[in-house]
């Protein structure tokens, strides 16, 4: 059973930073893709980055240039450090992963975590 579990959400003013993390189990983490949704109130459930199992990791639009994921496959644990935030990046973002698929493409994506909610305030 695979579990992604998110943590690291929270509230901050415009400009500011977060660093959330998804912790991985159940799966051999590093042979799976593993992204980044956002889901803002009533909006779709949209891409925000991922890292696939090889190479540079791939960004949405509203990710390019403030946003940087990471991951860590000694500690299965992907990152989301999300800097210059804005009132619009207020959203409930949600780890995800799949071992096969279109990487910016929701329904490519077989695990969901909960989700963590992020607040911007302006």
């Amino acid at each position: 059973q695979v579990q992604l579990v998110e943590s690291g959400g929270g509230w901050v003013q415009a400009g500011g930073s977060l660093r959330l993390s998804c912790a991985a189990s159940g799966h051999t983490f590093s042979t799976y893709i593993m992204g980044w949704f956002r889901q803002g109130p009533g909006t779709e459930r949209n891409f925000v980055a991922a890292f696939p199992r090889n190479g540079g990791p791939y960004y949405g639009d509203s990710a390019k240039g403030r946003f940087t994921i990471a991951r860590d496959n000694a500690k299965d644990t992907i990152y989301l450090q999300m800097n210059s935030l804005k009132p619009e990046d207020t959203a409930l973002y949600f780890c995800a992963a799949t071992d096969d698929g279109l990487i910016p493409v929701r329904s490519s994506y077989k695990y969901w975590g909960q989700g963590i909610q992020v607040t911007v305030s302006s």
